[in-house]
Formats: C-alpha cells, structure tokens, sequence
C-alpha cells in the first residue's frame, strides 16, 4: 500500500465530483466527497472483477442506494477506464451517459438503476440472495460478493427494515454494506429527525455491524477484510464521515460538516470552488483530469484485477470440465432461456378462482422450472402461491436449497429484492401479494419497467368481490394505476409493463405462458379471488381457443354482422356471456364478447386484426369492475362502459355484485339502455 497514493486517488474522486457538480450546475458535491476514501480502498483492493468482461456473472456487484451520490460512481469508474473524460465533463446533460441519478449500465459497472432511497441497496439484498441460491446450487466456488452503499436516507427510508430484516434472517454473509454516515441530510442534520442507534437495529436483525473512521484508509481495510471473512451474517460497516471532505473557504480555512454542502454546488455555498480544487490537487483549469500518479496506479490496478479474474475464471473452467452437466445447467440459467414448457398440459378445475388457477400452473412450474424463485408478503395461502410452495421449500439460512422466499409483510421490499434477483440474471423472479397492496409496491414496480426487468407479479383478490374485507380490501383504481404502464414506453421503446386479466382458467394458463416468454419487461397477473364460470369453448378446446389472449384480446364469442359487441377483461368476461344469452335469447340480439386482456399488447396487433375484434362501426360496451377508463379507450367516443366510480363496501361477494349491478341479468339491461341510446 502507498498512503500518499491512496490519499491522492480519493482527492482526485472528490475533485472530479466537485467539478461534475460545478460545471452542470446541479448535483449533490457533499457525500460524495465524503465517501471517497472507502471507494478506493473497496475497489482498489477488494471489489473483484473482470476489467475486459464487465458483465462475467461472477463479478462482484455494487449497488448503490445514494443515487444522488452518482458522482462518486462515475469518478471512480472514470479512474478504472470505464468513462473518458467528456463523459464526466458532460454530466446531467441531454444525451450523455452521466445521469444525475445512475441508470443500469454493467458494461460500465452501474449494476442497478438506484430509484428513491431505500430501494438500491435493497435491490442488493435481493443480488445476494440470487447468488447464495445459485451457489447452492454449483458449489462454493460461487463465491462472489454483493456490496451495498447507503446513506441515512436510506436508513431512515421504511424499506430498511425489511431488507435488513430479511437480510440478517437469510444470514446473507455474502452481502457488505457501507453506510456513508455523516450526520447531514438535504434539509437538516440527522440529529433534528432520529435518535435511534443504527448499529443496535442492525445487530438485533442480525447483522455484523462494525463502526470505523470513514475517512480511515487502514479502519476501512480492515472492517472490509473482516466482511469478506464472516460467513454467517450480512456486515454493515457504519463509517463515521465529513460532508464535504476537503471543501475550503476563499481564505484557505476549512469548510466542512455544513448541511448546506449537501445538494448544491460548492461554488454556491460558504466554500470557495477554486480553492477547494486546489486543496484537493486538482488543476482548475483542467479540472477532469486524472492525476497522472493516480492514473499510472490504477493502471496497475486494473493489470491485477484482470490477472486475478483469469484465475478464477480458470478455476472455473476446471470445475466445469469436472461437472459438465452442472456447467449445462449453469449456462442455461444464465442464458436467461425456458425450458421447454407445454402449457396446455396443465389440468385446470373447471369454474375455479383464478388465483386457484394459478396456483395450479406455479405448481407445474415448480417440477420443470428450476431457476425460480416464488415470494409471498405473508399470504401464500391466500394468494396461492402454495402451489409453488407445496413443491418446494422455503430459503432458510445455511439452506438455500428450496425456491420460496417468505418475505413477511413487506411488499416493497419483496418486489425491490426481486429487481435485485432479476439484475443479478440467472433467476426468474415471481412476487405475490393482494392487487390492493400493489399500492404498496408501486415505487418498486415502477422501477421494474425503467430497468427493463423481466419480475412477474402476482395480484390476487383482484376486485370488490373480496367482499366482506371491505374497501381497504378492494381494488377500485389499482387496475387503471397498473394499465398506465402498458401506455408508458421505456427507453427500448417498448411498453413498459404487461398487464394480464385472464378470464377463466384457460386464460390463466395462456397469461402465464404469456408472462414468463415476456423477458424484456416486467409482468402482472391480475387474478380473482371469487370462482369464476369458464367462457364457453366455441370449439374442442378452451385452451387452444384462449391462446388468442396472446394477442392482447379476441373474440370469445363470434357471430357474423353482431349488433353490439360487450369488452371485458378478467371475471367480467363470464358476466358478459351471462347477459349474452339473455340478449340473444329473450331480446333476440347478435352479440359479440372480446376478451382483452392486455390493451397494450392488443395495440400492438395490426388495424386489421383489431377492428375484427372490436369493429369500429358496432355498438361497443364495456364492463369492468374497476374505474370505466379502464376500458373507455377500447370502446371509443361512442361505446358505452359500466364500471365503478366509488370505493366498495363490506358484503359478501355476491350481494355487492347485485348491489353494483354485476349480476348477468342487470349487465343485458345495461347493454339494451345503451343499444337505445346508441340508436337514437
């Protein structure tokens, strides 16, 4: 080790992070300059990886939680060759690859898009899990290493204490934590909103916790050395730092601590850019350069990082000569591909809920999918993910050996270790919990579709049908929230989420099939906690019939020249045929029913197909049990939607469909108000 290199390479990541922040005029100069010392020592001595082959799948990964903190990521990637210098120059500006929070980029080393606090290191948690599956699975040679980044926002955001619950319970000793704690937030100092004794929380969750000077290069050596050696707990390592490292004053005298130092440029606080520079040893008029000593050691740094990952990698090479099968299995799992699957295999009840459904499939899942993992917030039972379950065995700590994850009552935390799973690769990602709760898990969700993650949801008790729960129980506007998704392209230009409503058994099967070939963007099945009649075949098989859900929506029901077409997702779709006879047989109608159960995916079909589904020149009505605007942009100016524009209220399922006006004879006399009108 040189302590005068080592100090000149954390300077030169507080002055590169003082410039980016200056010259974009926006930014947060004050942690990173704070956290500089522990990032050099982790990557320049700990964090292994391959400087040639950034996205090897056994590097060690980084997740940070401090997204705002972005500077300091791309200072030190810069240091290790992975941006040039226009790239930092340019940051938070139109089209570089610099953003003011980082975005996932591996090839760059930006594992995790980092999101509102509390979610990054989260994600990590989830990382590590992945990993510790996977191990259990080919050997203790899978040996790498999750490490986490956090700031007392983060602490304080609520999601950490369920991933440093879930944490310590797994015992992920694979997983090590910096908190970057400098007793300043954006606002305040920590001292005006908490009280509470971090290391003490964490302890009780069972985390090795360790407090050092941050700012302590042989401190911070050692608290890491101590994390990668512990093999039965998560390390939180609390350093003890200065907001503002290094900052100055026009005068020379010091200028750090200050709250003020958190998120703007120095240049517009108490301290003097110039001369802050220049106490860090930077040139100000080239002030993203690399110090050349700094540069010349981080070339021998990255030399002995790809010597090392040649070593392992030929570590590797042996263990797959000796396990060829295993190395098969290996490959394939990361490769991200399904095993051969035959949906229409699978044999559904006839009139179950669609929740039951679905349990049915998770349970053919868990015999031919092994690279799964199922979680639940506490309602296997419920929201049936039993079947998995039932064919499995929970994660346990020292046993990672099954493939279902009680994650307790936490649906964020479960659907952000979830991201975590799927950016980690080599596992598919299922999460479940009440449509209701979806609310809870919308900052994750939402997250999900930016990074293009392949998670699939699972929402049960999908309407007011849940009854006698109540309106906090039952989902009004949770479909129209997730819908928007569909609507929303992420920056692939592709829809950003799929949103499945199957109709019956047959299209629970079809919607899983759906979901799991969907690899590019997250998924959600929206399922029933109510039996539900199955649609009719018109042919041999509902199955085969229902495989045109694959296409968005179809026709459950055909006649030619109809005279009105009824629009329905999910359980509505059996209402629908329920009133379907009743207009045929007493009022002596045409009808036509569609199924859609995803409008985005229905979009994507060519005009043709959609106006032979739902034709543009027939009389069109909706029902759904959500909000109407649900299904108002299928229908169009002149169609007509019944849904619900108030929350539900406590009876059993049956007397709120009465009371809504869902029963098959209430929906026939909707549709023929509508049909009067419509001609009038």
């Amino acid at each position: 080790m040189n302590k005068k290199l080592d100090q000149q390479a954390a300077d030169n990541i507080r002055a590169l992070a003082v410039a980016m922040v200056e010259k974009a005029n926006s930014g947060h100069p004050g942690g990173p300059m704070g956290g500089a010392d522990f990032m050099h020592i982790l990557y320049s001595e700990f964090f292994n990886y391959d400087p040639t082959d950034m996205e090897w799948p056994f590097r060690d990964r980084f997740f940070m939680d401090a997204g705002h903190l972005s500077t300091l990521m791309y200072a030190q990637y810069y240091l290790l060759g992975n941006y040039e210098k226009d790239d930092v120059a340019n940051f938070r500006q139109w089209g570089s690859i610099t953003p003011g929070h980082p975005e996932v980029d591996v090839k760059r080393g930006i594992e995790n898009t980092s999101g509102p606090l509390g979610q990054g290191h989260t994600m990590g948690v989830g990382a590590a899990i992945a990993a510790k599956f996977l191990q259990a699975r080919f050997g203790d040679w899978m040996n790498h290493k999750v490490y986490g980044f956090i700031s007392d926002g983060g602490i304080q955001e609520e999601i950490s204490q369920g991933a440093g619950r879930i944490a310590g319970h797994l015992g992920l000793s694979n997983f090590i934590m910096f908190f970057d704690s400098n007793d300043i937030q954006l606002s305040t100092s920590t001292d005006e909103v908490t009280t509470e004794d971090t290391a003490m929380k964490y302890e009780a969750w069972g985390w090795k916790v360790v407090t050092i000077d941050g700012h302590n290069h042989e401190e911070i050596r050692q608290a890491l050395k101590d994390a990668n050696a512990e093999t039965e707990k998560p390390t939180l390592i609390i350093g003890k730092t200065i907001m503002g490292k290094g900052c100055v004053t026009a005068d020379g005298s010091m200028f750090e601590g200050y709250c003020e130092l958190h998120g703007q440029p120095i240049g517009a606080t108490g301290a003097d850019y110039a001369k802050t520079m220049e106490n860090l040893g930077a040139d100000i008029n080239n002030p993203f350069d690399i110090y050349s000593e700094v540069e010349t050691f981080y070339a021998d740094i990255i030399k002995t990082k790809t010597a090392q990952a040649a070593e392992k990698k030929a570590e590797i090479d042996v263990w797959k000569a000796a396990n060829p099968a295993l190395a098969e299995k290996l490959d394939f799992f990361l490769s991200g591909q399904l095993p051969e699957l035959d949906f229409s295999a699978i044999e559904q009840k006839s009139g179950v809920a669609s929740r039951v459904a679905s349990s049915t499939v998770l349970g053919y899942l868990a015999e031919n999918v092994e690279n799964m993992i199922v979680s639940s917030a506490d309602l296997s039972n419920s929201d049936k993910t039993d079947g998995f379950l039932k064919k499995s065995h929970a994660l346990k700590k020292g046993d990672f050996s099954g493939g279902f994850l009680q994650a307790g009552v936490a649906e964020l935390t479960m659907a952000a270790i979830a991201n975590g799973i799927a950016l980690h690769g080599g596992i598919i990602p299922v999460v479940a919990t009440f449509f209701v709760f979806s609310d809870y898990m919308k900052p994750a969700i939402r997250l999900s579709g930016i990074q293009e993650l392949p998670v699939k949801y699972v929402w049960t008790h999908d309407a007011f049908r849940v009854g006698e729960d109540g309106p906090t129980h039952q989902p009004i506007e949770q479909e129209a929230q997730i819908r928007l998704l569909e609507k929303l392209k992420n920056h692939s230009g592709k829809s950003s989420f799929l949103a499945l409503r199957p109709a019956d058994a047959a299209e629970t099967s079809v919607a899983w099939k759906m979901a799991l070939e969907n690899t590019s963007t997250p998924s959600g099945l929206i399922l029933s906690r109510q039996g539900i009649k199955d649609v009719p075949a018109q042919g041999d098989s509902r199955y085969n019939e229902a495989l045109g859900a694959e296409k968005g929506g179809y026709l459950v029901k055909e006649v030619e020249n109809p005279d009105v077409v009824l629009i329905a997702n999910g359980s509505e779709v059996s209402t629908l045929v329920a009133a379907a006879e009743i207009l045929e047989n007493e009022n002596g109608l045409k009808v036509n029913i569609a199924s859609v159960i995803s409008e985005g995916v229905f979009r994507l079909q060519s005009k043709a197909y959609q106006n032979s589904v739902i034709p543009k020149d027939k009389p069109l009505f909706g029902l759904t049990a959500g909000l109407p605007v649900n299904l108002e942009g299928l229908v169009g100016d002149n169609g007509k939607v019944f849904g619900l524009d108030h929350f539900g209220y406590s009876a059993p399922a049956g007397v709120l469909d009465e009371k809504f006006g869902f029963t098959g004879p209430q929906v026939s006399n909707q549709v023929l108000e509508y049909l009067k009108a419509y001609n009038n």
